[in-house]
């Protein structure tokens, strides 16, 4: 039985123009392996904590598989070495499993 998987990502963007080649290749490569993107926030409202630093972005897979198939792909790593990497500072990036 698979599992349904959500990933949550915070990274602070110091040049979002460059960081713009990153967006362009990453859906195409996310929907490649079954990912759905749910949203992003700039913006996030702080409630409880320390808070969160810049962008923090969803996406779903219909299992860990999927998830682990997406980030070690190898298309997937040049474009974040290539181009997340250089113009953000990535402070998490989270898997959580659904319960049921």
């Amino acid at each position: 039985m698979s599992e349904k998987v959500y990933v949550i990502a915070n990274f602070e963007i110091s040049n979002s123009e460059e960081f713009r080649n990153y967006e362009k290749g990453f859906f195409g490569i996310l929907k490649k392996h079954g990912g759905e993107f749910i949203t992003f926030d700039d913006t996030p409202e702080k409630i409880e904590g320390e808070g969160l630093k810049g962008r923090v972005a969803m996406w779903t897979f219909n299992s860990k598989d999927e998830f682990d198939s997406w980030y070690n792909d190898e298309e997937y790593q040049k474009l974040s070495k290539d181009h997340r990497h250089p113009n953000s500072i990535m402070h998490n990036l989270s898997v959580i499993k659904s319960l049921g």
